[in-house]
């Protein structure tokens, strides 16, 4: 029975990784081992933080919606109590997007939440 030979499977295994690595600063993108242990650090922490940009985001928009909501006379909590019990369904993105270009239009949303809190 003839010897099986597996050049061409583990070449195209190498070529792989290293086209992933293609850019990566020193051996990382040159050397097979050190290119490899790169790219699997690289695919653990795009997955990792695939699920942390989420939790950033609303971080920064409750944020942002709470300095607009002070700016208004009252707290982040007593705003989005307000705005429930007033019915409106507004998400934290888009009371973002009001706080920062639309003053205004906030301020009659905060006015609302107020008065349903009376």
């Amino acid at each position: 029975m003839p010897r099986t030979k597996h050049g061409v499977p583990s070449k195209s295994r190498k070529k792989k990784i290293l086209k992933r690595a293609k850019g990566y600063f020193g051996s990382r993108h040159r050397l097979y081992r050190t290119a490899r242990e790169a790219v699997n650090r690289a695919l653990m922490y795009a997955y990792r933080d695939r699920r942390a940009r989420k939790r950033d985001f609303r971080k920064l928009w409750v944020t942002r919606i709470n300095a607009a909501a002070r700016l208004n006379g009252m707290s982040y909590s007593r705003l989005i109590d307000g705005l429930k019990k007033s019915n409106i369904e507004i998400n934290r993105k888009v009371l973002a997007e009001l706080a920062i270009n639309d003053a205004q239009g906030f301020a009659k949303l905060a006015e609302i939440a107020k008065e349903s809190l009376q």
